[in-house]
């Protein structure tokens, strides 16, 4: 099974529209219902989580449904297709509320996001899961692993960079309008790039394919302690980039303030999105010459708090709206979390052969399942503090029709710069301290491990 480069790059294509359309809900779909619909941020927030979690818990289930699948057009893309076309409507309805009642807004709202999440799984899982079906080759299926994971990010770093500017220029400065016609361009794109990732990308049959249930996921887990320790970390690093991401968008429109807010905020997201891309790219592989995987971990999660804490000093100085002091600290957040998140999937496949060793069983699938699983769960989480925060400090939502920015009180402004600074500080300390006194998958002990395993192989 040879795979071409027509089918490398429409594979690309088709990660670069999913993560636009997943990108646009998990970094605006709070904003747009809180600040913009005026609908209660707690509310918003256990909604996300609750939508989150089942979505987590979904995706052993949709596994199954794929396993099962035959079709003449083979078992992945049938589901790849009707669940992106599903989706993109469930996307443009999410971000085109009808006029209504806050009572029934707040029933849409919840049935909508759900649904959203459901169809999303069903193009998600069969993406990731049509790759061993496109080629034998284990350098291929390497390189199509690595294309999908960089197009993904791709797509992520448009939305994050272009979103909001064209939410002004589409909506005439009324957000509601600028995010209903910006939803449905992404769907529009989002289909159209999985035509062609459908199109050209073939699948050969397989046979039977192997499925995990969320009970195995968890066995494999508490079985394994350095698994257990890496899953812990991956919960914390990424819930708080997760409250990163849903708070610095308030920071700016009333702690940065002034009307080019939105301006300031695109080019603070793209010095991030470039520093994290840099930091898994060029940094770490520096870094890894010079220093072994743990040290290089414990050194990043230091970077990142140090980034955090001194964001709140810049604000606190009186400098929150100097954007060059804020783009260097958050430099340093996003250049180690590219960094932090490089390392967590080396130490995750790590564990799979400490586990092995330990136990004689190779759950590798299980165990990089249950990366997936935390990822959702944590960004569920995140955004339920997230949604108890805002009203906590009593943020003021913008919904009236010119968006003109409210005023908020110096209470809320303080708690607005704690929550998005010392909650995640406190997040990946508690990484910092479990991994320091529970990890011990230095370089030389998986070494080792390698060894071992190799030299049992042979006998």
């Amino acid at each position: 099974m040879k795979l071409t480069r027509s089918q490398t790059a429409a594979f690309g294509i088709g990660a670069v529209g999913k993560d636009m359309v997943y990108a646009l809900s998990a970094s605006y779909v709070m904003y747009f219902y809180q600040d913009i619909l005026g609908l209660s941020a707690t509310f918003v927030g256990l909604i996300l989580m609750i939508a989150r979690v089942f979505d987590a818990l979904n995706d052993p289930f949709m596994g199954i449904l794929v396993a099962k699948t035959r079709t003449k057009w083979g078992r992945f893309r049938p589901w790849l297709l009707s669940g992106t076309v599903l989706n993109a409507f469930v996307l443009y309805a999410l971000f085109a509320a009808p006029d209504m009642s806050k009572a029934r807004l707040m029933v849409y709202f919840a049935v909508i996001y759900i649904v959203w999440g459901v169809t999303y799984t069903m193009m998600d899982i069969p993406y990731w899961s049509m790759i061993p079906a496109v080629t034998d080759t284990p350098k291929d299926r390497e390189n199509l692993s690595v294309v999908g994971r960089t197009c993904a990010g791709i797509g992520s770093a448009v939305i994050q960079v272009g979103t909001l500017l064209a939410v002004a220029a589409l909506g005439g400065g009324n957000e509601r309008t600028g995010f209903g016609r910006i939803a449905l361009i992404v769907a529009v794109l989002f289909v159209a790039a999985e035509i062609v990732c459908c199109a050209k990308v073939k699948e050969h049959d397989i046979g039977k394919m192997s499925t995990s249930t969320v009970g195995e996921m968890f066995k494999a887990l508490f079985r394994n302690d350095q698994a257990m320790i890496t899953v812990l970390a991956i919960l914390m690093i990424n819930g708080a980039l997760y409250l990163t991401s849903n708070l610095v968008i308030y920071f700016f429109k009333y702690d940065f303030g002034g009307t080019g807010w939105m301006g300031n905020y695109t080019v603070f997201t793209t010095v991030g999105g470039a520093c994290q891309i840099l930091g898994m790219m060029l940094v770490y592989p520096l870094l890894h010459k010079k220093l072994g995987n743990t040290t290089i971990f414990k050194c990043a999660l230091t970077m990142a708090m140090a980034g955090y804490g001194l964001i709140l000093i810049v604000c606190f100085l009186g400098f929150s709206s100097n954007l060059i002091l804020l783009c260097v600290c958050g430099a340093l957040v996003f250049a180690a979390n590219g960094i932090l998140t490089v390392l967590t999937t080396v130490f995750l496949s790590s564990s799979v052969d400490y586990g092995q060793l330990k136990t004689g069983r190779r759950e590798e699938s299980v165990i990089f399942s249950m990366q997936t699983f935390v990822v959702k769960a944590a960004s569920g989480i995140a955004v339920f503090i997230t949604g108890i925060g805002l009203d906590a400090i009593g943020l003021v939502g913008d919904t009236s029709e010119t968006g003109a920015v409210v005023a908020q009180s110096a209470s809320t402004i303080t708690g607005l710069r704690l929550l998005m600074t010392i909650l995640p500080i406190l997040g990946l300390t508690v990484a910092f301290v479990f991994f320091v006194k529970k990890f011990t998958l230095t370089d030389e002990k998986v070494q080792q491990i390698a060894d071992t395993l190799h030299q049992q192989k042979e006998q």
